[in-house]
């Protein structure tokens, strides 16, 4: 194969250029087309009433979403509780307990295959295993369905961080008596903290919009949430509700709601960009 010339090289890399910026510029414009529509239709919704009171009956104005918002809230720490800390262990023993063993594979191709399976399939699952056996949804089997989606996002981050630490530092806590346990915990958990907690935060984001496993598990509720044994209000399957009722209040909350998951997972994300950013200022 010959070598291409010099000429040759820059006449592809303006050909590619040409052919990313426009797509990159559409991408753009579109996420810019989404957010500004869900402002502009949303924006109204947002009072203090939103996040106090509760839905009121069908055909009548006013309430709020509180209890969808405290729902929500409540099911995504439960699921984190339940999702991050295994997913934390699960990737500490794929870097450094058992990075090159079967199981490891094994574990790595579940992963994988997990993080591909729609989310609406991890919605019937839990609903075959408790919701069915249970006789009724509950918020349980909502945190569980959105631990589930948790638990492979930090899985690999976690191993993919623990990978990146120098095996320098390995070396040093080991060739100093400490057992290999208290290395990883003490040493290598400390280093790649930043990548971890942002990991988790990933992980977060991506499950605060999922409707389809709630609406096999949590379903929804007109009320406070009083206990997870009971089904639970949440912001995703109210939007799905309201957008496609005829009440033109309800559809605006819809919008509302919308807007405050948006800007939520926007939150989020900007956090996780900020972490990361401070990571690399602090090793530079």
């Amino acid at each position: 194969m010959q070598p291409r010339s010099r000429a040759q090289r820059r006449a592809a890399d303006a050909a590619i250029r040409v052919i990313m910026v426009p797509a990159a510029l559409i991408g753009i414009a579109v996420l810019a087309w989404i957010l500004w529509e869900v402002i502009v239709r949303g924006i109204g919704a947002i009072t203090p009433a939103f996040f106090t009171e509760l839905p009121t009956p069908p055909g009548m104005e006013g309430g709020g979403l509180g209890n969808a918002i405290l729902g929500t809230v409540l099911m995504t720490l439960a699921a984190t509780a339940f999702g991050a800390p295994i997913g934390l262990l699960a990737g500490i023993f794929l870097a450094e307990f058992g990075p090159s063993s079967r199981i490891a594979t094994t574990v790595r191709f579940t992963t994988n295959l997990l993080m591909g399976t729609p989310s609406i399939i991890i919605g019937i699952f839990v609903y075959a295993i408790l919701v069915l056996p249970i006789g009724h949804f509950s918020g349980w089997a909502g945190a569980v369905a959105l631990a589930i989606l948790i638990l492979p996002v930090v899985m690999r981050t976690t191993e993919d961080m623990l990978n990146l630490v120098p095996d320098e530092l390995r070396e040093s806590g080991l060739a100093l008596g400490a057992p290999r346990w208290r290395v990883t915990l003490g040493i290598i958990f400390r280093a790649a903290k930043t990548g971890l907690v942002t990991g988790v935060l990933l992980a977060v984001a991506r499950v605060s919009g999922e409707t389809a496993p709630l609406l096999f598990t949590a379903l929804n509720s007109f009320y406070w949430p009083q206990s997870f044994g009971e089904p639970t209000a949440n912001l995703t399957v109210t939007i799905f509700n309201y957008a496609m009722s005829p009440y033109s209040d309800w559809q605006q909350k819809a919008w509302g709601a919308s807007l405050l998951i948006t800007v939520s997972v926007l939150f989020v994300a900007v956090l996780a960009r900020f972490v990361i950013r401070d990571r690399k200022g602090r090793a530079a």
